[in-house]
């Protein structure tokens, strides 16, 4: 891919642009806070209750981990807590001044606020979980919405999800623009007819950037801005 290619793949095209939809984890937020939680917080807390080393408390909660991955028990809180007899969200809220933005995100936020456009934040994460990022952090403000997958019963990787968030929210898939750092999320999106998709080639700022190739990507959301100042969208 040439980098004339790369930059046209990471325009938008905000004329025909009225709904951002936006994830927060490893989008907007920085992923290092949850990568800190479950690779390293949880499994000494396990490890510290179960009287084993930190290792074999991370092997046997990554196994666990993999059992879960893509479906709605994954991402939810309540749901670890029983299993684990932990209580994820107050170990959460302990962690809390560590929740952070990625670089540049509010320039975007801002911008795209200013441009009258409508802005929701699209998460998988659990609603404790969200509350948590919100006491941490002070982001709500700019959103018209914000919606949790729980409130669907699907993760944003399920098909069945897509239709119940639009159903919800009335969005036109043709003029609306959705940004994570999952690729099997965007994949799901995509499949549904969202016109513009574009992944995060950062969404942990401890970890190098990705090489994404399926997906227009961003280092950091203030790239898709482009040049001057967001005009209002055309009408439709």
């Amino acid at each position: 891919m040439t980098e004339g290619n790369k930059a046209k793949q990471r325009s938008v095209d905000w004329g025909h642009c009225d709904t951002v939809l936006l994830d927060m984890d490893g989008t907007m937020l920085d992923l290092a806070f949850d990568h800190y939680f479950w690779r390293e917080l949880v499994p000494a807390r396990i490890a510290l209750k179960r009287d084993i080393s930190e290792a074999d408390a991370r092997a046997d909660l990554f196994e666990l981990f993999a059992a879960k991955e893509g479906s709605l028990e994954w991402y939810c809180l309540e749901y670890w807590s029983e299993a684990l007899d932990l209580d994820m969200a107050a170990l959460k809220q302990s962690i809390g001044h560590k929740v952070g933005f990625l670089p540049d995100t509010r320039r975007f936020l801002e911008a795209v606020q200013k441009s009258h456009r409508r802005l929701i934040l699209v998460t998988n994460a659990h609603p404790e979980a969200l509350r948590v990022k919100l006491s941490a952090v002070d982001f709500d403000h700019y959103f018209d919405g914000m919606v949790t997958s729980h409130e669907f019963g699907y993760p944003k990787e399920r098909a069945e999800f897509w239709p119940a968030l639009q159903a919800s929210l009335g969005f036109d898939r043709s003029r609306s623009l959705f940004v994570d750092d999952s690729l099997s999320v965007l994949r799901a999106a995509r499949d549904y007819g969202i016109d513009r998709v574009v992944a995060v080639e950062r969404p942990d700022t401890s970890l190098p950037a990705r090489v994404i190739e399926t997906f227009a990507s961003v280092h950091s959301l203030d790239e898709l801005l482009g040049p001057g100042a967001m005009n209002a969208p055309e009408p439709v």
